[in-house]
């Protein structure tokens, strides 16, 4: 007889799980055929009792999961880091602390989709619609108070009525030889027609729905459109805020991140200003090229005072690199270039505020050069 064609198993019905536990040591060694167990709820130790291995839905949980967190990361890392940076609170675009989140999130997520879609799919194999089993008889007792132990067909035809006895020596309250259901035929063109067209009423009636609820109930509490949330335009006035006007100015003293401090109000105030910059040959060539370009031509190359003007000036600039100008500090010459003195015009519309302090810093050079120390010729300069 073809396997194929004949029964697919020969079933035991039994009253407990320990008479099918113990059921399952006398029968197992006594044939070659597969064994399988049919249970209305989990029996501790029917796995052993039939010889499964243990799970793998463990490990390729994790496995997935670790998959799930580095793919998690990347796309942060790609996302966050390259393709669209945001400095959020001045913090670093690249911070971990603030993916973690999403990091648990998505693990989470394919944790999750393994354990259900693995354990159904791949070792479950389902769904069996056409599971010999679900067309038993005891079926409805395997679902409820009765358990149920199948010898199926592995390849070799089964002996129906060996099997039977060998189950009720084994202590089975009843026996049933399950059949295998009719090979399906090919599918009728009236039914493939039936199928589309119930998928197509499906779609028109989720489409229909969709926009006619839209349409009579726009908005549904506690969900509101993002274009009717409370907000204030650029110029709108507000009677929230005294002043009626909704545009608020920044607060007092605040600087951007990363920008050198903005000058004080006054010459007193400006003598605490720290140069923000470090002494480097790329800040001394920045700082003699602002110097050259608008200083020179008063304070004089040297900063001795003998610039390029004539007597017709009329003004007497000042010797920066000694007298009351080598006295002065950083915050004061800073000051000076921004707000003017005497005859001198304000430099804060020509010079970056990294300018003025790279002028500062040269000024300094040139006070430096007049009074050298033998240290500052080490090492071959010049």
């Amino acid at each position: 007889m073809n396997p194929a064609q004949g029964p697919f198993s020969v079933l035991g019905v039994f009253d407990t799980p320990d008479a099918l536990l113990e059921a399952i040591g006398k029968v197992k060694g006594r044939t070659g055929h597969r064994l399988e167990a049919y249970t209305p709820y989990p029996v501790h130790g029917l796995d052993r009792a039939l010889g499964y291995r243990k799970s793998p839905i463990g490990g390729m949980v994790f496995v997935m999961g670790l998959v799930g967190a580095l793919s998690a990361l990347v796309l942060e890392l790609w996302t966050s880091g390259w393709d669209y940076p945001l400095v959020t609170a001045g913090k670093p675009v690249v911070s971990w602390e603030a993916f973690v989140p999403i990091l648990f999130e998505i693990t989470v997520l394919f944790a999750a989709l393994t354990a259900g879609l693995g354990m159904l799919l791949l070792l479950n194999r389902l769904p069996a619609l056409r599971h010999p089993m679900l067309r038993s008889r005891s079926m409805a007792l395997l679902t409820r108070d009765r358990f149920g132990l199948a010898v199926e067909s592995a390849g070799e035809p089964l002996d129906p009525e060996a099997l039977a006895l060998l189950l009720e020596d084994a202590g089975a309250a009843a026996i049933e030889v399950v059949e295998r259901p009719p090979a399906p035929g090919p599918a009728s063109p009236k039914l493939l027609a039936a199928a589309l067209g119930a998928i197509l009423l499906a779609c028109l009636a989720a489409a229909g729905t969709t926009y006619w609820g839209i349409k009579l109930f726009p908005r549904l509490i506690p969900m509101a459109h993002m274009l009717d949330q409370p907000r204030l335009d650029p110029q709108s006035g507000s009677s929230f805020f005294a002043d009626g006007s909704g545009m608020r100015p920044p607060v007092a003293g605040t600087v951007s991140q990363g920008a050198p401090p903005r000058p004080l109000p006054n010459a007193e105030a400006s003598e605490g200003l720290v140069n923000p910059l470090p002494g480097s040959a790329a800040v001394f060539r920045r700082g003699r090229a602002a110097y050259d370009t608008h200083c020179a031509v008063c304070h004089g190359l040297l900063g001795n005072g003998e610039g390029s003007l004539t007597d017709a000036y009329g003004a007497r600039p000042t010797h920066l690199t000694a007298g009351a100008g080598r006295e002065l500090s950083d915050g004061a010459i800073y000051h000076v270039i921004v707000s003017g003195k005497n005859a001198m015009p304000p430099y804060s519309s020509d010079l970056t505020e990294e300018e003025r302090w790279a002028a500062v810093h040269y000024v300094r050079v040139l006070e430096r050069a007049l009074d050298a120390l033998d240290t500052d010729f080490q090492g071959g300069a010049r």
